[in-house]
């Protein structure tokens, strides 16, 4: 498929899903967005990992519409699409440029794959227009390589979520039986772009011994995974995967933020929170692995006071 095919929004081929809708013509496809950017907030944002965030926060904007459908989305209005505000690429780079200004560590892309063209336009012309700060791809990871080649020297961070390697959960949680396919390729493309990781102070690991003042991810890949209820045994699948495969090129973020929704509350594991023992289980494995770049949550992560008011701030 040629780069500009896979661009065609009139034909739109973004994404694993192939909806193949004319966005350009106001239809959706599963993403439930148009060809007309659209997001809800874009602001400084807190509540990443310290190696994001930092002590300023992160520039965060958060678009609309997501190609996922998780059935337990804790952004579940943003990602339907029933929040968030038009805008034109000009404005996008606007808010780019708005948010160096505001002292923001990196430029937080969230949930942008399915308005690459866009994107790709309004971030070439911010660093045209003195957009300096690194900038930070944030995604669910059910990608098309041919999207992660595009944005080749444009992305300094890689932000993925790694969801599932088992095709039973990702088929029942998000209706993505190949999730585990186009995810693994996805990370390749990105681990080739960034091999190593870069921080702040010059270092490569967080174990150097000048890291007292928290450095700041600035290349790299740092690989997220949200441990769910009642699925330890997928999420070790997936460390083992991780670390067999990139080792310390990577850094990984184990999650135990898991917040049940309105939406699951009659599922007998998604409709709980996380176990102490279930996360423990999984840390204490990735430890038994061999895994010293990585993160992890401490108890009290799994509240709705973590997620952001998609009111419109910034846009």
């Amino acid at each position: 498929m040629s780069l500009q095919n896979f661009m065609d929004l009139s034909d739109c081929t973004l994404c694993p899903r192939s909806c193949r809708v004319d966005r350009l013509a106001g239809k959706t496809g599963y993403c439930n967005v148009t060809a007309d950017l659209s997001a809800a907030r874009a602001a400084l944002y807190y509540h990443e990992e310290p190696v994001i965030s930092g002590s300023r926060g992160s520039g965060a904007v958060f678009f609309a519409g997501c190609n996922m459908g998780c059935v337990f989305c804790q952004n579940y209005a943003i990602a339907k699409a029933m929040t968030g505000t038009q805008l034109s690429a000009g404005r996008l780079t606007e808010i780019f440029l708005s948010l160096q200004e505001q002292g923001a560590h990196n430029i937080n892309l969230i949930t942008a794959e399915h308005f690459l063209p866009q994107v790709i336009r309004s971030l070439r012309d911010a660093k045209d227009q003195g957009l300096t700060l690194p900038v930070v791809y944030n995604t669910g990871t059910y990608e098309r390589v041919e999207a992660i080649q595009a944005l080749e020297g444009l992305v300094d961070v890689w932000l993925p979520d790694f969801k599932y390697i088992s095709p039973r959960l990702s088929l029942a949680y998000s209706h993505t039986p190949d999730y585990f396919q186009y995810a693994s390729k996805a990370l390749q493309e990105m681990v080739r772009q960034c091999p190593e990781p870069l921080f702040s102070d010059g270092s490569h690991t967080l174990d150097a011994p000048d890291d007292a003042d928290d450095p700041l991810m600035v290349r790299g890949v740092l690989v997220r995974h949200l441990v769910l209820p009642g699925s330890t045994q997928d999420s070790m699948d997936i460390l083992k995967y991780l670390h067999d495969t990139y080792g310390d090129q990577i850094f990984i973020s184990i999650m135990n933020q898991y917040t049940p929704m309105p939406q699951v509350k009659d599922d007998p594991d998604l409709g709980r929170k996380l176990s102490s023992a279930e996360y423990e289980k999984v840390v204490d494995y990735a430890i038994s692995l061999g895994i010293t770049n990585g993160f992890i949550q401490e108890e009290g992560t799994a509240s709705r006071r973590y997620i952001p008011a998609f009111d419109g701030t910034g846009i």
